[in-house]
């Protein structure tokens, strides 16, 4: 699970899992493990969008409650921060996802 976390072959941990930000290569350059029968679809980006919709939301409502700032405020700081948590998130959600439906598929 830890090689799929860095974006690593989740058999030998050492090749490349992706090729760009998130597609997948084809086949582990290092040990040849063939990528195409691993299929994650939807899920890790339902999931970083509950998780990162869950930090979010509880912040700003925390945030509105305790201080009371303006709207502006509010669209300054979560919008941004909802993107930039989702980005960071995808890869290693995807590749934790990935790695996990190798294990179970074994």
């Amino acid at each position: 699970m830890r090689a799929g976390l860095r974006g690593r072959c989740p058999r030998c941990g050492k090749g490349a899992l992706f090729d760009g930000f998130l597609k997948v290569r084809p086949a582990c350059a290092a040990c040849g493990l063939d990528y195409s029968t691993i299929q994650t679809g939807d899920g890790p980006a339902t999931f970083i969008m509950q998780i990162a919709g869950f930090l979010v939301g509880f912040s700003a409502l925390f945030v509105e409650i305790k201080f009371h700032p303006p709207m502006w405020v509010h669209l300054v700081v979560w919008l941004p921060l909802v993107v930039v948590l989702s980005l960071a998130l995808m890869r290693p959600g995807r590749g934790l996802m990935i790695a996990l439906q190798y294990r179970n598929q074994r």
